[in-house]
């Protein structure tokens, strides 16, 4: 584990009895507290579901394509150009029947 921070926060699970049983004996088997236990392998766990959106690894003829197609100019998108351009909903102007009936209220 990396330089110990200072602990502001406490976070606080519900368990079955077997589940803590389970966690208290696979502490004592590392020589751990369960919250060090706990805390060790929920990291461990969450570094494993993040690796991907951290880093990712490509081969030098891989990285050369990606680097390359960051580099290109960008493609040109008619319908994205027309759906930035034109009014969105709520920018459309009203109808000439309708506005007169909005503007009489």
């Amino acid at each position: 584990m990396p330089a110990r921070a200072l602990r502001t926060e406490k976070l606080d699970l519900r368990v079955s009895s077997a589940t803590k049983r389970t966690l208290e004996a696979a502490a004592a088997a590392s020589h751990r507290t369960v919250s060090a236990f706990v805390l060790e392998s929920a990291l461990a766990r969450a570094d494993e579901a993040l690796a991907d959106r951290r880093t990712f690894s490509l081969s030098k003829a891989k990285w050369t394509e990606f680097i390359a197609a960051l580099d290109a100019p960008p493609r040109h998108l008619p319908r994205i150009q027309r759906l930035l351009t034109e009014p969105g909903f709520f920018e459309t102007p009203l109808a000439p029947d309708a506005q007169d009936k909005h503007n009489t209220r």
